[in-house]
């Protein structure tokens, strides 16, 4: 057997690769054009002989005198030896596809989706969902919102299987989607996997049924930094998962719990994990329900924390019971910079508490106390707390709703001159009193008069020593106050002057009987009138 016979044997016996179901040609193409070099190389071989002994032949006929072939024939030899090779190893020249040269491009690689529009449009083709122009408009952003665009049940699978390969937004913001059990799942899965989101809101999505899951992967997630929870009825059961994240997580800086029912249970497994956790910066539990037990717990965990700036604890019901938590909290803490217990029924005596922990804290820049029934009293204690710590940083103190007195404001006057940085925010000074209705002295007189059943005549005899019927004013002012003495009757300096003033009709320095019985009656014709009382009630601490 040739050498030609045996490599197409070689070659016929070749099984091309399968994998999955795919043939793999690229092995027998590269099989294929090794066995080309090495029969090019003895056919090359084999062509040098061969126009050696032509050459030999040539000179051999040319000595004995006999013609050689022409050119022509020779070409035509070197051509059907070069066919003859191609068929030995099974080329069909007539096939572009068998014809393997290194001049042949590479075939083209598809560019990759960074977007995951191409999977968004199949996905929402699969699940028969209607594709959102919105977010295929903003999905190359860095920062996408995607708020109240009711993705609740199927809605939201087409888009978190997009974000999985998603490259480009850092920001997601799905407020108010009701996504519910199924929307949160998908959610999940899509956390999975994607390692670019660092900003994720998820406030009013109804995702208490999912606590669990969404905890977990928001755990093993290492990019997330900010995830905001709100508003999704999480209760005490939930609280066991939330705890769980409070407490193994290690990479989320900012954590929202805000608007939903976590009660006193809740606020008891909280409150420890807070005091764990090392790396959580901020924290939101307003617009809950800690009360008693549960809101200590919280605010010992505030104590013992060593990591968090700014905790917001606002809308809860705190209360007297855990005002002293709250002043251990703001003595032994050296590095919470804001704190907002806002509306959380803080009493004069909790601002008191409040207060005693100021006097100690270095590092507290913004203290927010507004809304609490402490008064204008707790708010004076607070500023004289921070009268008494020359090493105070504050910066704010928000006393919103809550109406001050002149006390508060010259103590303040004080606080402003030793810490001229520092600003306040107060519900205004206290509202003067609507001034009382001035009782007409003829109305004291005419009620006198009645009360012991005497005649106008002989009350004005009291006055009418002579019994000339006409009196001086000076002789009726000293009647009055003779009367005052006796009887007890309700009438002020001003009283006495304004109706020596009424009766003196004519001006002429005397008040006789019918000017007397004149006044009376007209005042009782016009006794429904109300005079103006120009002197304000002081107003009061």
């Amino acid at each position: 057997m040739d050498e030609y016979s045996k490599k197409y044997q070689e070659l016929e016996a070749y099984k091309p690769i399968q994998l999955d179901g795919i043939v793999h040609r690229k092995s027998r193409q590269k099989v294929m054009r090794e066995e080309r070099k090495t029969i090019s190389r003895s056919a090359d071989r084999k062509k040098s002989q061969a126009s050696r002994d032509e050459s030999a032949g040539f000179k051999q006929n040319a000595a004995h005198g006999v013609e050689s072939d022409s050119d022509d024939d020779m070409a035509v030899r070197r051509i059907q030896d070069n066919r003859s090779d191609l068929d030995i190893i099974g080329v069909d020249i007539s096939n572009e596809n068998d014809h393997d040269t290194d001049l042949e491009p590479e075939e083209a690689t598809p560019a990759y989706d960074h977007s995951g529009k191409t999977l968004y449009l199949d996905a929402c083709k699969k699940f028969g969902v209607v594709p959102i122009s919105y977010f295929l408009r903003h999905m190359n952003d860095n920062s996408l919102s995607m708020k109240h665009h009711g993705l609740a049940g199927e809605g939201m699978r087409p888009i978190a299987i997009s974000l999985v390969s998603n490259a480009t937004i850092t920001t997601l913001d799905l407020t108010d989607n009701w996504l519910g059990v199924d929307g949160g799942l998908a959610l999940c899965e899509m956390l999975k996997e994607n390692c670019f989101i660092t900003d994720l809101n998820l406030s009013d999505n109804n995702l208490n049924k999912c606590a669990a899951q969404l905890c977990e992967i928001i755990q093993k997630n290492d990019t997330l930094r900010k995830v905001n929870l709100s508003g999704n009825g999480f209760d005490d059961v939930s609280a066991i998962h939330l705890t769980n994240l409070i407490l193994t997580t290690t990479k989320l800086e900012s954590l929202n719990l805000s608007h939903n029912r976590l009660g006193e249970k809740a606020g008891l497994m909280l409150g420890p994990a807070i005091s764990e956790n090392l790396c959580l910066k901020e924290l939101d539990l307003s617009w809950n329900h800690l009360r008693r037990k549960g809101a200590i717990a919280v605010a010992a965990g505030v104590k013992s924390n060593v990591f968090m700036k700014k905790v917001n604890l606002s809308w809860n019901g705190f209360g007297q019971e855990a005002s002293s938590a709250l002043m251990d909290a703001l003595k032994a803490n050296n590095v919470l910079e804001e704190i907002d217990l806002t509306n959380n029924r803080l009493t004069t005596e909790g601002a008191v508490l409040i207060g005693k922990g100021l006097t100690i804290n270095e590092t507290l820049k913004v203290l927010k106390v507004g809304k609490n029934p402490m008064q204008s009293a707790g708010c004076w204690a607070i500023a004289a707390a921070i009268l008494k710590n020359p090493n105070c940083v504050l910066e704010t103190v928000d006393f919103t709703d809550i109406i001050v007195n002149k006390d508060f404001i010259a103590l303040w006057k004080q606080v402003e001159e030793q810490f001229p940085k520092l600003k306040t925010v107060h519900g205004g000074t206290e509202i003067p009193l609507k001034p009382k209705q001035r009782v007409h002295p003829l109305a004291k007189v005419t009620a006198f008069i009645n009360a012991r059943n005497i005649r106008l005549i002989d009350f004005f005899n009291k006055f009418d020593k002579d019994g000339s019927m006409n009196v001086s004013r000076e002789e009726f002012k000293q009647g009055i106050l003779q009367l005052i003495q006796e009887t007890g009757i309700n009438l002020s300096p001003e009283d006495i002057e304004l109706l020596i003033n009424e009766l003196d009709v004519n001006e002429d320095g005397a008040i006789n009987y019918s000017e007397l019985a004149v006044g009376q009656m007209d005042y009782e014709g016009k006794r429904k009138r109300v005079i103006p009382y120009t002197t304000l009630r002081p107003m009061t601490s």
